[in-house]
This record gives C-alpha cells, structure tokens and sequence, in this order.
C-alpha cells in the first residue's frame, strides 16, 4: 500500500491477479481495444493479452466508431479475439496514440475516501475549519465524518476536461514555463456506451461499454487565484499532453472492480498505491449524475478521480525534467512516460496565478 498515507485506516489493497500476462499487462481471456501507428498509418486495433494486435479498420474508420456501435461492435471484436487467426502487429512495436481522439472528459474530483479527508486535513484551503489546538488526528477524523456525511446525503463532482491534453500510454509529457509544482493522479476511467438522460444509478451500468487508464496530471500551484470572486481555475490540468491515456480500453466484461489496484512509480519508487474499492462514489453513480446534467457520448472518458499518494504528501516532490512516470492499473496495462522540458521559444505573457493581492 502507498507510504504517501498519514493516517491508516487499513485499507485492505486488491487481491493480485495470478494470470497477467506480462507482455502487455492484460489477463488471459481479455483483449483491448485502442488506436495505434505504425509506418505512418493511423489505425483502430484489438490487442490480445500476449500484445498481438489486429488491424480493425476493414470494420470501423477510428474507435469512436467502435463505440458509437458498441453492441454489435463487442460482438465483432469478440469474435475476432476468439478466432486469433494470425497478425504480424505487435504492441510491443506499434506507437499508441489515444485510446479515443477527441472526447468528452468528465474529471471527478474528492471521490477517495482516505485522499479527500487527508487533504481536507492538511491542505491550506481548510485550515480555517481546524478548532484551536486541535491534533491532526482529531481534525482527520472530523472531516472522515464529513466525506461520509458527502457519501450518505451528497452528490458526485466533475469538471469537464479538454481532449487537447490527451496523449498515447508512452508519450513524452512536457513540463510547461507556467507554474513549478508539477504534479499525478493516476485514475481508473470508465468509457461511455451510449446516451442517455436522467438515468438512475442502478441502471447506469448499461452506459459503460469499457474501462481505461488515465493519468490526471496538473500543476497544483496554479488552481487557485485572487483576481477573481470564485477563486479557482483549473485549466493547468489541461496542458498538452497532462492526459496520458491508454495503451487500450478494456471491455467491462473483463473486469472484476473488487481486483482493480492503482500503482504509480516516479523514478522507480512508489507513489501511489491504493485499491479503488476506496472510492465515495462509483461509476455508475457519477454518470447517473452527469445525465441530469450533460448529454453524455459514446466514446467519452469518466476520469473517477485520484487515491492518495500526490507529490503533497510525498513531502512536495513534484515532477520535474529527466523524471520517469510509470503507471499500472489492474487489466488496464501499463504507462510509462518520461517527464522533459518543454521546448519553446515563447515567454509568458500573464504567467503564474495572482495567488493574493499585494497591498
């Protein structure tokens, strides 16, 4: 389990899967489906547990169409996984792009039972609420009540996100000249289906078509401003390539949530590593609420938020040029990506946030 944590409220991590394949980290039986290069053509493609891919495009232009098909196409690809007749593509060998080009993203944010009441404990934005002399364990146990108080009588949060900063499982990410600390959330994220509006939770399944991993990164400095009323602006989790996504989607069918683990290593050491059976809100329930808001769309990503373990509670190690990210979720595979400066020959204009008004 992750050492980011202070306070152990023994949660018990996922029981390790025992038919992994290592070649591309998805279990025997499943098969991913994701959008890949190679020789300069751009191409939809099903990946077998031991990385040998096939080519979709004979069926389908890009993935997008794949789940704006979804019932039909699963039976096709299932088929198609079933037969293993033979590719001379391995993943191994191809680029991967974006599982999906261009969608929606809904960002879940404080949807980890431990990771919202340590930050509702130690972040600066809610010291205000700490009693004179209160221990940090007091204070911890306060706001535990609080985030099961959200569970019990609350609601799910999203912010919509951009699909510019979207890029393939192994990817470069630039560190942009705004901001300095830098930092992950790797996330479990559910794909979407198909529509539907006003949907209640326990029907909300029938919305899933898959599950992806998504690291949500973002410069933490840069979130809250003075210069306007509301105070915050989260667009610098929106730089190019903050979204890392992939290497493919995993059919739902193939995934047991009760198994799923989060790991995520910078340079070799573990950062994050934290079960998603810790989650306040599932994914049906955040979709369910997301239909009375949004016209949800096949193909658009669910981030569901991150579990403990940011560089905060890592003693404010953020990421900088040369670091190596390496992320893993259970039957979603496996990231890697090397953190580099971002090369430019433009200067800010506005720069970093007004954090406080000088007087």
């Amino acid at each position: 389990m992750s050492k980011s944590t202070v306070h152990d409220l023994k949660i018990a991590p996922a029981i390790k899967l025992k038919d992994v394949n290592a070649a591309t980290g998805l279990v025997a039986g499943s098969f991913g489906i994701g959008t890949y290069r190679t020789n300069g053509r751009t191409f939809p493609g099903l990946v077998q547990p031991d990385g040998a891919t096939y080519d979709l495009s004979a069926h389908y232009p890009d993935t997008l169409a794949v789940f704006e098909d979804w019932d039909r196409a699963l039976d096709l690809l299932a088929d198609i996984a079933a037969k293993n007749s033979g590719t001379d593509l391995a993943l191994r060998d191809l680029e991967c792009l974006p599982p999906v080009a261009r969608p929606n993203m809904l960002c879940t944010g404080s949807n980890y039972r431990q990771h919202v009441a340590e930050m509702m404990t130690y972040n600066k934005f809610n010291q205000d609420k700490r009693l004179p002399r209160e221990s940090d364990e007091s204070f911890f146990q306060r706001n535990l009540a609080e985030v099961d108080r959200r569970a019990r009588e609350g609601m799910p949060f999203f912010w919509t996100g951009l699909h510019s900063a979207l890029c393939g499982a192994n990817d470069d990410v630039p560190l942009p000249l705004v901001g300095a600390h830098h930092d992950w959330e790797l996330e479990f994220a559910a794909v979407v289906a198909r529509t539907g509006r006003y949907i209640r939770p326990e029907d909300a399944d029938q919305l899933i078509a898959g599950y992806v991993m998504v690291n949500d990164l973002g410069t933490v400095d840069e979130f809250r401003r003075a210069d306007v009323r509301w105070g915050h602006d989260w667009v610098s989790k929106h730089q190019p390539n903050f979204k890392p996504a992939g290497p493919f989607i995993v059919p739902k069918q193939f995934v047991d949530r009760a198994k799923v683990q989060i790991t995520m290593k910078l340079n070799g050491e573990v950062m994050q590593d934290w079960p998603i059976s810790d989650m306040i809100f599932q994914p049906e329930q955040i979709l369910s609420y997301a239909s009375e808001r949004i016209r949800l769309m096949p193909g658009d990503f669910l981030l569901t938020g991150s579990p403990p373990g940011n560089g905060a509670m890592h003693g404010g190690r953020w990421m900088k040029p040369g670091d190596v990210l390496e992320g893993e979720i259970t039957y979603l595979g496996r990231q890697t990506n090397n953190i580099v400066a971002e090369q430019t020959d433009g200067v800010p204009t506005y720069g970093s946030f007004i954090t406080e008004w000088s007087n």
